[in-house]
């Protein structure tokens, strides 16, 4: 084995091993649980939660036996992660409010989505 084939092998093996290293992962869930109040259309306070839920994705809170569209309040985040909550769908808008892990906010904060980080 010449020295150019052991050069060449040693460049290709350290060019994987920084791709491996720099190739983004899959975001990683949140462990535990986040809640959320909303009111049904019957006018009963309901409560809503998602199970560890996935990092960096934006989640609109479902609302079951309320209409479309419904603000929800009062979150509590009881994850392992940051919370951020956003007033408008789809994580958009310049109203929101970062809860940090095991955080909860009043029935004054209300929320349509939230994405962990």
């Amino acid at each position: 084995m010449s020295l150019r084939t052991v050069t060449a092998a040693v460049g290709a093996a350290c060019s994987a091993l920084v791709l491996l290293l720099t190739a983004p992962g899959s975001a990683s869930a949140a462990t535990g649980q986040f809640r959320y109040t909303y009111t049904t259309d019957e006018g009963y306070d309901a409560v809503g939660f998602l199970n560890n839920p996935a990092g960096g994705r934006c989640v609109n809170l479902p609302t079951p036996a309320a209409g479309p569209g419904t603000v929800s309040r009062a979150p509590k985040n009881l994850t392992n992660s940051t919370a951020t909550v956003f007033l408008d769908a789809d994580c958009e808008g310049d109203i929101y409010y970062t809860l940090r892990p095991g955080a909860g906010a009043s029935d004054r904060l209300l929320l349509r989505s939230v994405v962990f980080s």
